[in-house]
């Protein structure tokens, strides 16, 4: 490693880094290093119209009526952005709780300014992200 190189993880400079910033920000930054093995793009890099394949941690799961049928309803934060998973005509689905880490992959919608994805194909991941 040449002396030009920035130190990662390790390192003075990564203690420092690490001491001076908050739960959420060491939190966020773990989410967007994970991304990687879950073969996810970032949210913030995902355009509307684009079929995207997005990767993070569940924050809310909440029932919510469209049209007056069910919908479930999750946002998913992966540390640079959230997305909202509406699951229509669906009242609950197995695992998906807050906190649970899930991949997801379908078409990105916005409405209100959020970015959303309907009825997306998901998969469930262990919380250390193996």
């Amino acid at each position: 490693m040449s002396t030009a190189e920035p130190a990662k993880k390790g390192g003075l400079r990564g203690f420092f880094q690490r001491l001076t910033s908050t739960q959420a920000e060491l939190e966020a930054e773990e989410l967007r290093e994970d991304l990687g093995r879950h073969g996810a793009t970032p949210i913030a890099s995902c355009a509307e119209r684009q079929r995207s394949c997005v990767a993070g941690t569940l924050r809310t799961v909440t029932l919510r009526p469209r049209g007056g049928a069910p919908a479930l309803e999750a946002e998913l934060y992966d540390g640079s952005d959230v997305i909202d998973l509406v699951w229509l005509g669906r009242r609950k689905i197995v695992g998906i709780e807050p906190g649970r880490v899930v991949r997801a992959e379908g078409l990105i919608s916005v409405q209100d300014g959020r970015k959303v994805m309907f009825n997306p194909r998901y998969e469930l991941r262990p919380a250390g992200g193996q």
